[in-house]
């Protein structure tokens, strides 16, 4: 594996995940092996007059630390749920914030949307009560950099601050900016990953009037069907999770333990569609082929692969091509988890989730199942881990994560020895 021109390789050492299979990262690896769904009736709003009803809600009883209750009231629960993730990151880090130089400790946090339910209410007090009664909060709470920049305040982290809002890719490439931040040196230590809370009225209409959502309302535990044939839309999801990336020297210094390596980050764009794959994978299978490069491998070194496969009938297909264009033969001996089969889609923080799940994989040889896979599609043809979470030891992981607009990010993990 080359080094960084700065010589300095990127690893990680905490985790911290709050989604639909738990308020932990623990609860949702427990939950993803298990098979377990996120996926309910949605309880976040009346839902009588909608035509989809379901959603994978994230648990209110998450920790996110010592916050005066009037300020917890005014945040919006995308930064709430950032707060809870990097919280439990820190901790597992073990991560001393008092002793580290704070401006060498930065923060990355992703998100699609933002803080989508605050300017909803907003906009309802606007045309009910008018302009003076809306808060001046409204902006500040909506913006999605405000995940990134309350761990900052809440922890005193004084490094690089950063959002990515590249839609469904947001977390991915939040973790893969601050790899890239570290091994340049501009910091030693990056609270990355990805926050969403999209479970709103206008975020589920809007969903659902671009038919881009499973109607499966009936049976809500079997909506989310990556790579099934029966597959009919994703499930809006909302959760966060935080990866802490340390420089490899600067984590042994301090006795930490390390988790997993961060091999290579890729990313494309297909500059084809505003919400739709090129049916052929084309840019997918070039970022996958640029993270691995970036690694210093090759695909036949991949031993896993954890999907986007977000249970659409058109972005599966692409990607499965994808698949089996970049590893060729190697194609039947790569298995393949699809876990928004679980968690629904997070959004921005899907990519995020999906790298916590990745590292617990390199940890413990079992990869997550892709549940519902009842009837897989000719057209998605992989070696699927379907139904049953698979034993098998691993050295090395692949994330994928593609979002509207055509943007797309890669990620390698890679087993600490």
């Amino acid at each position: 594996m080359p080094r960084p021109p700065t010589g300095r390789r990127v690893v990680v050492t905490g985790l911290g995940c709050v989604s639909p299979l738990g308020a932990t990262a623990d609860e949702t690896w427990n939950s993803a092996i298990a098979g377990r769904s996120g996926v309910a009736a949605n309880t976040r709003f009346d839902i009588r007059e909608f035509p989809v009803k379901i959603a994978a809600q994230a648990p209110d009883d998450f920790d996110f630390g010592e916050l005066p209750a009037k300020e917890v009231r005014r945040l919006d629960r995308f930064v709430l749920l950032a707060l809870g993730a990097a919280h439990e990151a820190i901790r597992h880090a073990d991560l001393d914030l008092d002793r580290i130089q704070s401006d060498r400790c930065g923060v990355a946090i992703g998100s699609g949307i933002g803080g989508l339910q605050t300017l909803s209410d907003s906009l309802m007090v606007l045309k009910t009560s008018g302009p003076r009664r809306v808060s001046p909060f409204t902006i500040p709470m909506s913006i999605c950099n405000m995940a990134s920049g309350y761990v900052a305040i809440q922890h005193g982290l004084r490094g690089p601050n950063l959002c990515q809002a590249a839609a469904c890719a947001s977390g991915a490439h939040a973790i893969g900016e601050s790899a890239r931040a570290i091994e340049r040196g501009d910091a030693d230590v990056m609270l990355a990953g990805g926050s969403e809370a999209p479970i709103t009225e206008i975020g589920v209409a809007g969903f659902a009037n671009m038919k881009a959502l499973s109607t499966r309302n009936e049976n809500p535990a079997a909506a989310s069907r990556p790579f099934d044939v029966d597959r009919d839309g994703f499930v809006v999801g909302e959760g966060a999770a935080v990866l802490v990336l340390e420089d490899l020297e600067a984590a042994r210094a301090r006795g930490a333990k390390i988790l997993a390596h961060v091999l290579g980050y890729g990313m494309t764009a297909d500059a084809s569609s505003v919400a739709q794959p090129t049916e052929d994978g084309e840019g997918a299978r070039r970022c996958m082929s640029l993270a691995i490069s970036d690694a210093g491998l090759n695909p036949s070194d991949i031993d896993h692969v954890n999907a986007h496969a977000t249970s659409t009938p058109q972005g599966d297909p692409s990607e499965a091509r994808a698949i089996r264009a970049l590893f060729g033969e190697h194609t039947q001996r790569l298995p393949v988890s699809a876990t928004k089969s679980m968690t629904g889609h997070l959004l921005g923080a899907a990519g995020a989730v999906e790298a916590v799940l990745c590292v617990r994989a390199l940890q413990t040889g079992i990869l997550p199942p892709t549940i519902n896979l009842e009837r897989p599609d000719p057209e998605c043809e992989l070696d699927h881990v379907a139904n049953k979470a698979r034993e098998t030891r691993i050295r090395t992981a692949l994330s994928n994560s593609f979002g509207f607009g055509g943007t797309n990010a890669t990620l390698v993990l890679g087993r600490a020895e």
